[in-house]
């Protein structure tokens, strides 16, 4: 897609997004600050560290036994004019619709930083996620050096922590998940 064509350099609402998107052949696309944006082709240590995030939380959430449930990248997160598919995140409460294509109630969201995407991920995003009332944690993971940036709302706040081996607590929703179970043991 050539991001530089009048047909997605202009601002779309939610809707029209949403409508454009389900016209495409194929390809991902995130809406950032009302306008498309492609996503780039993933990477197989992205891919691998993605897929790791994603089997620690289902875990953690079924060992806990909280009332969420893990997903993988595909679940949209909204906030104001922008709409994330983050890589994994937690919704806690009613369980994602059969037919929706939002997170309800995200409570944990996970970025798995791109050499393209960085900047978006550590920036605007981290910004952007901490809008929605139920975000409680925004992970940040490097795919190839082992690094989880872990941003935990705290009162008026947000604190950050980073973890390079050990456990990675997020309460609520109650679950820990570990360095190890993302990058394997030391």
């Amino acid at each position: 897609m050539d991001l530089a064509s009048p047909e997605t350099d202009r601002y779309y609402s939610r809707e029209a997004f949403r409508r454009w998107c389900d016209a495409q052949p194929k390809g991902r696309y995130e809406r950032v600050d009302g306008r498309i944006v492609a996503m780039p082709p993933e990477r197989g240590a992205h891919l691998r560290v993605k897929g790791a995030i994603y089997k620690a939380l289902d875990r953690a959430v079924t060992l806990a036994g909280v009332p969420c449930q893990a997903l993988p990248d595909g679940a949209t997160v909204e906030t104001g004019d922008s709409d994330y598919e983050p890589d994994a995140l937690v919704n806690c409460g009613a369980p994602m619709a059969d037919d929706a294509v939002a997170a309800p109630n995200p409570v944990i969201i996970v970025e798995v930083l791109s050499p393209g995407t960085t900047s978006t991920d550590t920036g605007g995003k981290l910004a952007d996620y901490f809008r929605v009332p139920s975000v409680a944690h925004y992970l940040i993971v490097h795919p190839t050096r082992r690094t989880v940036t872990h941003h935990r709302r705290a009162g008026d706040g947000i604190d950050t922590r980073i973890i390079v081996n050990g456990p990675i607590t997020m309460d609520p929703p109650g679950i820990v998940i570990t360095a190890e179970e993302i990058y394997g043991a030391v």
